[in-house]
């Protein structure tokens, strides 16, 4: 049986902290690659912030070869600025992926959170403890930035989204969609 291997990057953009995680799937089963923080708040400069964005999500892709890219989307907020400023960093990360040839594939947190937890308004925090069951992930390999797990979460959210060519399940019901995806349904 030839094993079939996807690698699928997820980023939490961001102009203070970039959170990032990496799923490798194999045979339609995803584990933790990778997962980290990039610190952005050493930086005065917001321009500089968007360079390192770029060199950085440039460095992980060219590290880990990634078939697609998962990026949170922007959501709106009262302060007009600061959504300008995470739209820019989206956007830097994103040209990064475009210059590799990397498909981009956009998700809103609400989704995201939806994808994970089963529940659109959940906390970061029930978002890190779902992945770290979902994954399998070592207490040891949790990182204390909530921006890591909501970089993963991109990731696996779009693992949920979509199956690889040849791969799509057709549904006749809600019913026959429940007994498909048993490990996803509560009871």
């Amino acid at each position: 049986m030839i094993q079939k291997e996807r690698i699928i990057m997820g980023i939490d953009p961001g102009t203070q902290v970039m959170g990032y995680g990496v799923l490798r799937v194999l045979d339609n089963k995803p584990s933790l690659q990778a997962m980290g923080v990039m610190k952005l708040n050493k930086y005065d400069d917001h321009y500089l912030r968007l360079a390192k964005i770029y060199t950085r999500v440039i460095g992980l892709i060219d590290e880990f070869l990634p078939d697609e890219l998962a990026i949170e989307s922007p959501f709106f907020g009262k302060n007009v600025q600061s959504m300008l400023k995470l739209g820019r960093a989206q956007g830097v990360a994103m040209a990064a992926a475009i210059s590799r040839d990397i498909p981009i594939f956009e998700y809103a947190p609400l989704k995201i959170k939806m994808a994970i937890t089963g529940n659109g308004r959940a906390a970061k925090e029930q978002v890190a403890y779902m992945l770290q069951k979902i994954l399998h992930i070592p207490d040891e390999n949790m990182l204390p930035q909530l921006d890591a797990t909501d970089g993963l979460a991109a990731a696996l959210c779009h693992f949920y989204q979509f199956k690889p060519a040849g791969e799509e399940v057709k549904y006749r019901s809600w019913k026959d969609f429940a007994d498909k995806n048993a490990s996803r349904v509560k009871k």
